[in-house]
């Protein structure tokens, strides 16, 4: 089982998001800290609110003045105050922060607190490369780049968890490009990242091998589209099974492979060149070895030898090419033996 460091950055949010949710149900009436409240603009702005207001540079800050005096949170946990250029949100478990911009646009669209992240947790940091933003909140981060993210976007679970992995908006996928949404056809959640890459959540399987249960994962296409020149493999789509543990996964895969029609009549002098655009798409596993990776391209070099049109129409061999990390790193004698591996996967 390999536990692997997600989202959000920084592990105490999981464990301060149990506490909040065990607290919020016995919080009623709350109250901001006592303080004397200061009139801003007309309006009454006090406690860890005018704190935060103050730090952010108050009425010459990004913030502005108040168009709203202090106001009790619909459920009754928090307090907010609304400001020409954001809002300020505080309860006693996550302090105040403000909220503005781009992250907190996409925040009211989702329903403010009672949104799937829930409160804010943090301030808005700028992220290691300068440009982008990110803010935290209880179940999720939200994350913001002026030219590579379309808009600013949550992202949240096991996607952040895979996202994390393999190092946030720095690493192989890039920022978010989309909201998470649900794939009806295969059953699970799914975000988009930079470079036509997908990752994805299947919250209870779809009772094939890499995802008999509960599983998660990422798949990339070409992003030229189907059908481009030199277009060998459409989609490449890694499934990892889960243990049920957040950020916990088994060491098996299973990598599915879509070629297109060029793609399967290659032949064997093509082989390197399909192997290498199948990874070009995704990057590979970090349960990834060297014997599994052995494995892996013996299995993808069976495909593309015996791959045939069945008469009745599709391909000998189904419409993707499975290969699976646990099956033995057989010689390449038995591997391109025809008659004991028809199926490649043995």
């Amino acid at each position: 089982m390999k536990k692997r460091a997600g989202l959000p950055r920084g592990t105490s949010v999981a464990l301060r998001g149990i506490v909040v949710a065990l607290l919020a149900a016995s919080v009623v009436g709350v109250q901001a800290p006592a303080a004397s409240a200061q009139e801003v603009c007309g309006r009454q702005v006090g406690g860890d609110i005018l704190e935060a207001y103050n730090r952010t540079g108050g009425e010459g800050g990004p913030l502005g003045c108040p168009t709203t005096n202090e106001e009790t949170t619909p459920d009754g946990r928090g307090r907010y105050n609304h400001f020409v250029g954001g809002s300020i949100y505080w309860t006693p478990e996550t302090g105040a922060h403000p909220v503005w911009g781009a992250i907190r646009d996409k925040w009211k669209e989702m329903g403010w607190e009672t949104s799937k992240v829930g409160y804010p947790v943090g301030d808005e940091l700028t992220n290691p490369d300068g440009e982008g933003k990110r803010q935290e909140f209880e179940h999720g981060t939200f994350y913001w780049h002026p030219t590579r993210s379309n808009g600013a976007h949550a992202v949240w679970g096991n996607i952040g968890w895979v996202w994390g992995a393999y190092h946030w908006e720095s690493g192989a996928f890039g920022y978010p490009t989309s909201d998470v949404s649900w794939d009806g056809e295969n059953r699970e959640w799914v975000q988009k990242f930079g470079g036509s890459k997908f990752i994805f959540s299947n919250p209870d399987g779809n009772n094939v091998e890499g995802c008999v249960k509960q599983c998660a994962g990422y798949y990339g296409v070409d992003p030229a589209g189907p059908g481009s020149p030199g277009n060998l493999i459409n989609q490449t789509r890694v499934e990892i099974p889960l243990t049920g543990d957040p950020g916990s996964w088994e060491d098996t895969f299973v990598v599915r492979a879509w070629p297109t029609t060029e793609g399967r009549l290659a032949g064997r002098a093509l082989i390197p060149a399909e192997w290498d655009q199948m990874w070009s798409r995704v990057p590979k596993p970090w349960a990834m070895t060297d014997t599994k990776n052995s494995s892996l391209y013996k299995q993808f070099a069976c495909h593309v030898m015996f791959v045939a049109p069945k008469p009745s129409g599709g391909w000998l061999g189904g419409y993707s090419w499975d290969l699976e990390s646990w099956r033995d790193d057989i010689s390449w004698l038995k591997a391109m033996d025809p008659l004991t591996n028809h199926k490649c996967n043995w």
